[in-house]
């Protein structure tokens, strides 16, 4: 019976999800549309649309950090990735209009997709190296004129609550950008919703906001250097909110087609210090 009660809860929450989201694209594309500013859709997805996924999930979010952030300069937020509700997360504690590199199949699901092109978001067809390299421009392209962008250098969801070694993608594009690399970390998120389906229970995210990471002056060749270090950070934050960590002695992932910051999933649709809770 509990069980079968789990099931039932979950499948009001998938449908909450999808009227939720629908309403607040919606909304958001006809604010567009009158308004002509990009930023208001964005502004509405971190005031109107997170809380209403996290409280529709019964998730509590406590964030520390942030101090010495600029949140109306543009910066590359990098965060490990550990479940879909990541994006809400990011989007309710991170106070800049975030930006996001998203599949490209997502530019053709209805609202979603149209949502993303309004936005600015940054599509991507991974398989392919000469796309993938083009949206880094774009995305660099983007970031100079003044946008935030949230990647997840891990390339994929980590299915063991672990930080997984990070792709260089995100980090070409911090030195190309010459934007200062925000470190987070995220845990708890795959205990309130499963990184393998749509199993949602009650709990704890925490999230940590490291201190900006200057590239101002790098170069290509620093960017092994600024990938670890951010490894670093994010590996020693993990474990200061609860997490595992993940293994310093490897934070460089083996070179494939993931290559550049993980996409947006499908699933997803006071000043600091800050601690809050949904």
């Amino acid at each position: 019976m509990r069980k079968l009660g789990w099931m039932l809860i979950n499948a009001a929450q998938a449908v909450f999800l999808g009227v939720w989201s629908a309403f607040w694209i919606t909304a958001a594309l006809l604010v567009l549309l009158v308004t002509f500013r990009r930023d208001l859709p964005l502004h509405m997805a971190r005031t109107c649309w997170a809380p209403g996924i996290l409280w529709a999930a019964r998730a509590k979010i406590e964030c520390e950090g942030g101090e010495g952030i600029d949140w109306s300069k543009p910066h590359i937020y990098l965060m490990n990735h550990q479940s879909a509700i990541d994006i809400a997360v990011a989007f309710y504690v991170l106070k800049a209009p975030l930006r996001f590199i998203a599949k490209k199949v997502l530019s053709r699901v209805p609202f979603l997709g149209w949502y993303m092109w309004a936005t600015g978001m940054i599509f991507v067809e991974r398989e392919k190296s000469t796309e993938a390299v083009a949206s880094i421009a774009r995305a660099g392209a983007r970031i100079r004129a003044g946008a935030s962008i949230l990647a997840y250098p891990e390339g994929t969801r980590s299915r063991n609550s672990r930080i997984l070694p990070f792709k260089k993608g995100a980090f070409v594009l911090a030195i190309e950008s010459q934007v200062p690399v925000v470190p987070v970390a995220i845990a708890g998120a795959d205990k309130v919703l499963s990184s393998t389906g749509f199993r949602v229970r009650p709990g704890t995210i925490r999230v940590k906001i490291g201190a900006p990471i200057p590239t101002a002056g790098l170069t290509r060749r620093d960017r092994d250097a600024l990938l670890r270090q951010t490894y670093e950070v994010v590996d020693r934050m993990h474990r200061e909110i609860g997490g595992l960590g993940g293994d310093p002695m490897q934070p460089v992932a083996a070179r494939g087609k993931l290559g550049v910051p993980a996409p947006v999933e499908p699933e997803a649709g006071g000043e600091p210090p800050i601690r809050h809770s949904a």
